[in-house]
């Protein structure tokens, strides 16, 4: 048999220091940091001025868009390739909240690019890990209008219209554009997105950064950028018992969550996509035909659209964020 030309690929993590960040990304998930306040990890990015570059195997120090230049469809899929050439689609995360972040929005497809030239940003959560009592928001918590969230908001009462969701382990939360949302404190989570940094942030609990300034809002903007609906349920229901199970897919990204113990085989060629695959727990190996390469709890991995298929082995029970963007 052939040895394939790519493998499966981990990336050198892009790490953001926030005025809400902790050190969680460090203590549970060992990424390369000793700031105390460290709170997003970039795990695969193609964000312009944030491109990620690899970190193992044959391709190391390669940058993810010299590789989509390079192999195209062999390594995001022909029709990926087609549709976004060397914009690699998704921005894949992970987030330590030791603080509440801002109260914010982000724009759809259409206004983002009018305004921005950007892709709009369509993201999903899976809390990795949640501290005893916390809580985010997701949406509002009643029928709503443009009209009667300005004036919550100039009152000075906007999170009384907001939907307070307690979070627990496990839980997952699908946020379109549009959707007004913040992460509390004590939650770690998973994040897949559209490839897009634009948010408009509406209101920050007037923090000061270490130089005593605010951070800037973007109260205008947000205001049309606003999905006013209201939607009874926000927290995506799934069977956590499961060894498979789709938690979310959207034209953008289809997320599936694994729960395995055993050695499995994973079929790929149906899907003319790469796939990656996010550990939230356990340890092992993936024999990808050509050779094997060992993950474990925090690596996010990049699977070619050329690898048809792998094999993972768990030393440790694990569980997986499966992603691919769909047909």
């Amino acid at each position: 048999m052939t040895k394939p030309d790519l493998y499966p690929l981990k990336f050198e993590p892009i790490l953001k220091n926030k005025i809400w960040g902790g050190t969680k990304l460090k203590t549970v998930l060992a990424k390369p940091t000793d700031s105390l306040d460290c709170g997003e990890s970039w795990e695969i990015s193609g964000v312009h001025g944030d491109i990620s570059v690899v970190a193992n195997g044959a391709l190391k120090g390669k940058s993810l868009v010299e590789l989509i230049e390079k192999y195209k469809g062999s390594l995001v899929g022909e029709k990926v390739y087609k549709k976004f050439n060397t914009d690699f689609p998704l921005l894949i995360k992970f987030i330590d909240a030791n603080q509440d972040l801002s109260i914010q929005v982000h724009p759809d497809d259409e206004m983002a690019k009018e305004r921005h030239n950007s892709f709009g940003k369509t993201e999903m959560w899976y809390v990795v890990d949640a501290e005893k009592g916390a809580s985010l928001i997701a949406g509002f918590n009643k029928p709503t209008t443009k009209k009667e969230y300005l004036e919550y908001f100039n009152n000075g009462k906007l999170t009384d219209l907001l939907n307070q969701e307690q979070v627990a382990n496990d839980n997952v939360f699908f946020l379109p554009a549009g959707r007004v949302h913040t992460i509390g404190r004590g939650l770690l989570i998973a994040e897949i997105q559209q490839t897009s940094d634009i948010t408009y942030r509406i209101y920050d609990f007037d923090r000061k950064d270490a130089n005593g300034n605010t951070r800037e809002l973007h109260v205008e903007e947000a205001i049309d950028a606003i999905d006013y609906e209201f939607y009874g349920e926000y927290k995506t229901a799934y069977n956590r018992t499961a060894q498979e199970v789709e938690l979310e897919s959207c034209e953008y990204f289809t997320t599936s969550r694994l729960l395995i113990n055993k050695e499995v085989s994973r079929d790929y060629s149906n899907h003319d996509s790469f796939i990656i695959l996010m550990c939230l727990k356990g340890e092992g190996q993936i024999n990808y035909g050509g050779g094997v390469i060992d993950y474990k709890l925090g690596d996010s991995i990049l699977i070619p659209n050329q690898l048809n298929s792998i094999n993972i082995k768990p030393l440790l029970a694990s569980v997986f964020l499966e992603v691919y963007v769909p047909r």
